[in-house]
């Protein structure tokens, strides 16, 4: 049974690798689709097959999925250009006959208001109309989202947000990496199933902020903005306007309480809780 990854050098890619040997898949049973070969020269010494594809190119990812029994397709990170890029993934699946397709979309995709969802949505919609059977694995936020913003909020003493008093349910990216490499390898039919993965703690961004204060010894207290001036927060910080829209409009839909989930589905698929905030926070404090 072959499994592939896309995406593979990639943060998620990588983690999702490292669960599926873990697991027992072999090196050889693992197919790594990268975009350049020279960054997977570790996995090509695992002993795992390192295959070149572009999401864009349909002829090199019709080769790069020859043989293959179940797929990881990662969600590219093109925003604008992902429902082709994934068009592209599925038809060269459909081709090769691959038996069943792992998708990672978005917590909520089909009723978040987030700037994201819509092509996690169509994508989706693509995937129930395709000949390969599919389990979508829609994932939360990731708590590494704020390594950036922990130490800052540190030495600023605020964590600045728009998601009013809606809670969170992030997680760690190796949390939805075992999700992922779990549903690629369960002996149940995974076929058609779609989950809803968030972590156990659940929190308001006013308990994330205390909880790097704890951390960290200092005070951190969160300050709310609009929409609206925390994009131009973000903007004046010198995060690109697309990236800074990007950002505000996510923490408006925490706020709306669309990444937010008790639904259990992650600690279900990997067979614990998910990892505490404190130990994304202390790394990142240095």
């Amino acid at each position: 049974m072959t499994t592939a990854v896309t995406g593979a050098t990639g943060h998620l890619g990588g983690l999702v690798i490292e669960e599926l040997l873990a697991r027992g898949v072999a090196p050889g049973d693992v197919v790594a689709i990268v975009r350049d070969e020279s960054k997977a020269s570790k996995l090509a010494t695992q002993g795992i097959t390192v295959r070149v594809a572009d999401y864009n190119d349909p002829d090199s990812l019709r080769n790069a999925l020859a043989g293959v029994d179940k797929l990881l397709l990662i969600s590219g990170s093109e925003v604008g250009q992902r429902l082709a890029q994934h068009t592209n993934v599925i038809e060269a699946a459909e081709a090769n006959g691959v038996a069943l397709i792992a998708y990672t979309s978005l917590l909520h995709a089909d009723t978040s208001g987030l700037s994201l969802a819509p092509e996690h949505v169509a994508t989706e919609a693509r995937l129930r109309e395709s000949s390969v059977p599919a389990v979508i694995l829609r994932n939360g936020w990731y708590w590494e989202n704020y390594l950036a913003a922990i130490p800052q909020a540190v030495s600023t003493g605020t964590l600045f947000g728009a998601a009013g008093e809606g809670r969170l349910a992030a997680a760690a990216r190796a949390d939805y990496a075992a999700a992922a490499a779990a549903a690629l390898t369960a002996d149940s039919d995974q076929a058609g199933k779609v989950y809803e993965l968030g972590g156990d703690e659940r929190l308001t961004y006013a308990e994330f902020a205390r909880a790097i204060g704890e951390a960290s010894g200092a005070t951190v207290e969160y300050r709310d903005l609009s929409e609206a001036d925390y994009q131009a927060t973000l903007v004046g910080a010198g995060l690109p306007a697309p990236v800074a829209t990007m950002l505000a409009s996510s923490d408006a839909g925490i706020g709306r309480g669309e990444l937010d989930t008790d639904s259990g589905d992650l600690q279900s698929l990997i067979g614990r809780s998910s990892t505490p905030v404190a130990d994304i926070i202390a790394p990142a404090l240095g």
